[in-house]
């Protein structure tokens, strides 16, 4: 799946968010509601902002970190595991918990 496409995939599978849109970053895409930043669309992988109350979940599931250089790690960004990814439902639950302040 090219990136482009698996960023409109991402993208139908969160239209019950409102407000939500993309931005060209990082080689790939930012995500936002309203203003808020809250995940990266990457090299056919989707990544959200963890919260302390939030990352066991990312944990359960052995979800990495988003690294896409050495140099540039960003620690409370996690994958989103497939199962939930696959699950409009899941997806936009955990969508909402990311994007909280």
């Amino acid at each position: 799946m090219s990136t482009d496409s698996f960023r409109d995939y991402v993208l139908e599978q969160l239209a019950a968010l409102d407000d939500v849109r993309c931005r060209a970053m990082f080689g790939g895409y930012g995500l936002y509601c309203g203003e808020q930043f809250f995940g990266i669309v990457h090299d056919g992988r989707l990544y959200f902002k963890t919260h302390p109350d939030t990352l066991d979940d990312y944990l359960r599931h052995h979800a990495v970190v988003f690294a896409p250089s050495k140099k540039q790690i960003l620690k409370n960004y996690r994958e989103v595991p497939v199962e939930i990814l696959e699950d409009a439902a899941q997806l936009t639950t955990w969508a909402r918990k990311a994007v909280r302040p």
